[in-house]
């Protein structure tokens, strides 16, 4: 990004008019209708999404919406970019909330403020921040999140005599409790690889790693909340008391389903990767809240999750928002996208539809999972996204590794993530608040 956009997303975090990018040949695109039908593309990955999209087009024959299935995660921003460029971009694109701010920054997503009126209200405050970048500008309508909770062997905690940990201290005493009994085992593990699950437990903490500051960005991902969860973990992974192998490779998948790890801080969408990964531990699972910092608080940090938003060259931008809306926050719209396309809805009402009246498959027992589940996105901290989370979170992968293999303070690696992130920024033009 240029200098001028980098400052541009500062004037926008401020709530100030926008500033032209750089050879803008950008069109803002019509907020209406110019009557007659509606042609709207729109870009998604969420699997079977289209049975979501006819139901729509059956029932509003003035608006059609076309899908175009692509990529997630990296691919569709860059994708975005280069279509925007080009002039050529879709009405609509699901994208990460991670993402948002660099669309947001290279003029790529419109402002939507004006068309979402009551929106605001069908979503947990921290979900709607995701999509305002902490001001009163709008990028999106929430479609999934991905609330933190604990996944923890049942029959394993009976056996040893385990009770679920309610505070991070018990998590602690637990994992060495667990050491003690059975020294083949352990409660859990800490992962290298796995940068958003460290935003999200640091986010539970209270972390903040980007925000504005006067006309700067601020960057505290060293704060002293992400500290605090660093040296934690850094703590138990030092004293052998959980494992530091990295999730999602074979030997992590073996260690699920034989036992070796009796637990999994995860996200919402933990049931799915247990019931592939784990096979033969159907049913002995349970999902409880996060052990909390503070006895008594009902905190969680969010691990993934998408958005739906309407790009600024729309020439149809009041019925993509219109669209958009209706599939995030509809009740028929949302029990299809939790039926067919396996997500876990933003919206609070859809969090208690028919479709999750009963548990995951893999969790028969546990018949208030998904009412659990909604207290616990209740309690989701808000966070703003910065510009180059790609940047942070490379360096995480590769300064956690680091420090387990040199067996180093887990803490230097939280330093060299705000080091390289602050300087990516400032080499790309963004105005860093010392």
């Amino acid at each position: 990004m240029t200098r001028s956009l980098g400052a541009k997303i500062v004037a926008i975090f401020l709530g100030a008019s926008l500033v032209a990018a750089c050879g803008s040949d950008s069109d803002d695109g019509d907020s209406g209708t110019t009557g007659g039908k509606v042609e709207l593309s729109f870009w998604a990955w969420a699997p079977n999404i289209e049975k979501v999209i006819d139901k729509w087009n059956a029932a509003n024959p003035d608006i059609h919406v076309t899908l175009s299935r692509q990529a997630g995660g990296g691919d569709i921003v860059t994708k975005l970019l280069t279509a925007h460029k080009a002039g050529n971009p879709p009405d609509l694109a699901q994208v990460e909330y991670q993402s948002l701010p660099t669309l947001v920054s290279n003029d790529v997503l419109a402002d939507i403020a004006k068309e979402t009126g009551d929106t605001k209200g069908k979503f947990a405050d921290g979900v709607w921040q995701q999509v305002t970048l902490g001001t009163d500008a709008v990028y999106g309508i929430p479609q999934d999140a991905g609330p933190m909770m604990l996944y923890y062997r049942t029959d394993l905690f009976q056996q040893y005599g385990l009770t679920v940990p309610k505070t991070w201290e018990e998590f602690a005493q637990t994992a060495r409790t667990v050491r003690t009994k059975a020294p083949k085992q352990y409660l859990t593990t800490f992962s290298a690889k796995d940068p958003g699950w460290f935003a999200g437990l640091a986010q539970q903490a209270g972390a903040a790693w980007w925000g504005v500051s006067g006309d700067s960005w601020k960057v505290s991902i060293n704060d002293a909340a992400t500290k605090k969860v660093a040296d934690y973990w850094g703590g138990l992974v030092g004293e052998g008391a959980i494992d530091d192998q990295p999730m999602y490779t074979p030997e992590w998948n073996k260690a699920l389903n034989d036992g070796t790890l009796l637990a999994w801080p995860s996200a919402i969408w933990g049931p799915g990767v247990l019931e592939g990964n784990a096979p033969d531990t159907k049913g002995k699972w349970a999902m409880a809240p996060l052990p909390q910092w503070t006895a008594g608080e009902s905190k969680t940090g969010n691990w993934g999750g998408s958005s739906t938003g309407v790009t600024a060259k729309s020439k149809n931008q009041s019925a993509a928002v219109k669209f958009a809306t209706w599939m995030n926050t509809d009740a028929a719209a949302t029990e299809l996208l939790i039926k067919e396309a396996a997500i876990y809805p933003a919206a609070r009402d859809a969090q208690a539809s028919p479709a999750l009246a009963q548990p995951p498959a893999f969790f028969p027992a546990q018949t208030d999972f998904y009412a659990t589940a909604k207290q616990i996105a209740e309690g989701a901290a808000g966070v703003t996204w910065g510009p180059n989370v790609n940047v942070t979170y490379q360096v995480y992968q590769d300064a956690f590794g680091k420090a387990i293999t040199q067996k180093s303070a887990f803490g230097a690696a939280v330093d060299e993530m705000q080091a390289a992130t602050v300087s990516d920024m400032q080499k790309n033009g963004f105005k860093v608040a010392s």
